[in-house]
């Protein structure tokens, strides 16, 4: 691939929107080093495959040779950003957003080469200001900007509460792109408005207005979009297996944005699949199954990719016992289900019950209907169809 075709790749490959795209297009076709802004809020502790999207086109720039700055918003993340909330996000205390970032930029490295990074916390500059400055900034803006926004329009309209510390929001990250003078920054459409407060505070502050790169969000698990709140992340630190599995578990209909968008498949081999879908000459499982297998490979290596595609096979497709098991350690005598909620394998001892009246409990293969099963040797327990667990003595 030439430079212009990685050009071209790097400018639609997930992109929805860029503003000040002739600008860019110019300046990456000179050569020029460009500073490439992303900024992530610390609201959770892990990263998950929405939040890697904007990582991935991170890294893509990373390879042409430009510079990264990573920002995490230490900030930002106890102001909250509602632009993609129906109802008003709390402030978050400062100790739980100081302890959710803590391993941001190791995660953060799955995707980038951290040694060339720029790691900002945009605490550095946004701790300092004062009212006279954030007045001098809100005044960049009108009211009459942010209530027009799509989500705060309806909550307004439903009689719901938008508190003044919402409207800061916007103004803390725009100032970011001022701190750290960036060229380009990228974000979720979503991100909109906030994005293009960067572009408005660096005009007024004299600088050149950066360009901003929007990409399309990424759906979860259960097809809603990918959020930490909502339990329906796939998580960067998941587990190899764990990751494959819930990759396993999204509909078919995303199969192709998630190869686009979650990897970096040449976009020509993606076509192919996409054709074959739409042409039914192969199985969608068949499909997810690569991707799976290349999302794990990306953050975990190619053998633990081979591993947990092995081991879904083994208990999805052969329904085999896989062949390696955690070990759980247990004394003649003790009852299943105290070992089973010691070792957090269900959920509870109620939880234990119900699975047992569902015949999801397996000893040896074999269904149980005793709640107080008594371990007298060592065996293989199944709960449900995915957990498994060694008993040893």
């Amino acid at each position: 691939m030439d430079k212009d075709e990685q050009i071209n790749e790097l400018l639609t490959r997930g992109v929805e929107e860029i503003i000040g795209r002739d600008e860019l297009e110019k300046k990456l076709k000179e050569g020029k080093t460009l500073r490439v802004k992303l900024g992530i809020d610390p609201t959770s502790p892990n990263l998950h495959l929405g939040r890697a999207i904007p990582l991935l086109k991170l890294r893509d720039f990373q390879q042409l040779g430009h510079q990264i700055v990573l920002i995490i918003g230490d900030s930002t993340g106890v102001i909250g950003d509602t632009s993609d909330k129906d109802s008003e996000r709390p402030m978050l205390d400062k100790g739980v957003v100081n302890e959710n970032l803590k391993n941001y930029a190791e995660q953060a490295g799955k995707i980038l080469d951290m040694r060339k990074v720029e790691l900002r916390r945009n605490g550095e500059w946004l701790d300092k200001l004062g009212y006279e400055e954030i007045g001098e900034q809100a005044d960049c803006f009108s009211l009459s900007d942010f209530i027009s926004r799509e989500n705060i329009k309806k909550r307004l309209g439903e009689g719901k509460r938008v508190s003044l510390r919402e409207v800061l929001y916007p103004l803390m990250q725009g100032y970011d792109s001022v701190a750290i003078k960036s060229d380009i920054e990228i974000g979720g459409t979503d991100q909109r408005f906030n994005l293009l407060a960067g572009r408005d505070l660096q005009k007024h502050f004299g600088q050149e207005q950066q360009s901003v790169l929007m990409g399309p969000l990424l759906e979860g698990t259960d097809g809603r979009k990918m959020s930490s709140s909502w339990g329906n992340i796939i998580a960067i630190a998941d587990e190899p297996c764990d990751m494959y599995g819930k990759v396993m578990s999204i509909s078919d209909d995303l199969i192709i944005k998630y190869f686009i968008l979650a990897t970096r498949i040449p976009v020509d081999e993606i076509k192919k699949m996409e054709n074959e879908m739409k042409s039914e000459s192969v199985n969608p499982r068949d499909l997810k199954m690569k991707l799976a297998y290349e999302i794990v490979k990306l953050y975990h290596g190619e053998d633990e990719a081979n591993k947990a595609q092995k081991n879904f096979v083994t208990l999805f497709q052969k329904k085999e016992i896989p062949d390696e098991l955690p070990e759980v350690k247990a004394n003649v005598g003790d009852k299943l289900i105290d070992v089973l909620d010691r070792e957090k394998i269900v959920s509870s001892k109620t939880d234990f019950r119900r699975l047992v009246d569902e015949n999801a409990v397996s000893i040896d293969e074999e269904k149980i209907n005793n709640k107080d099963y008594v371990i007298e040797k060592e065996i293989v327990v199944r709960v449900g169809k995915k957990r498994f667990a060694k008993i040893v003595l």
